[in-house]
């Protein structure tokens, strides 16, 4: 079974290793210790903790749209490059780099600019999956 350590569990979380202690501290993420006492997530149990963190917030507040788009990544706005009729956009969504090609209407009209909070929305019927190690 695959397990991970407190700072690998962190770094794909996107948050601090003393966000996890708090976390497994709490009860709320479920941990085991090694032959060296160290504290090791179970892969499949940080799946699950995961999952249910993204599903929280499943009902849309007032004034939203339900969407069947599901991979959504919040970010910062680090550049737009307009030109007449198309503008490219990229945002920096915790270590993701997220490039998207759009219309400059829709650009303007979202009011797109260095410095904005903008969520890029993915949704695509070809994801290439890769792992570095099958173990």
């Amino acid at each position: 079974m695959t397990t991970f350590r407190i700072s690998e569990a962190a770094a794909l979380l996107g948050v601090s290793a003393d966000t996890v202690r708090r976390w497994v501290d709490g009860g709320r993420l479920p941990a085991e210790r090694d032959e060296h006492g160290h504290r090791r997530v179970p892969g499949a149990e940080l799946a699950a903790f995961v999952r249910d963190q993204a599903r929280g917030g499943a009902a849309p507040e007032q004034g939203e749209r339900f969407s069947s788009a599901r991979n959504r990544l919040r970010g910062i706005v680090t550049e737009v490059v307009r030109d007449g009729v198309m503008a490219q956009v990229e945002i920096q969504a915790g270590p993701f780099r997220v490039v998207s090609l759009m219309s400059r209407e829709a650009a303007d009209e979202l009011g797109l600019r260095v410095g904005v909070v903008a969520e890029a929305v993915v949704k695509s019927t070809n994801v290439v999956v890769e792992v570095s190690d099958p173990g």
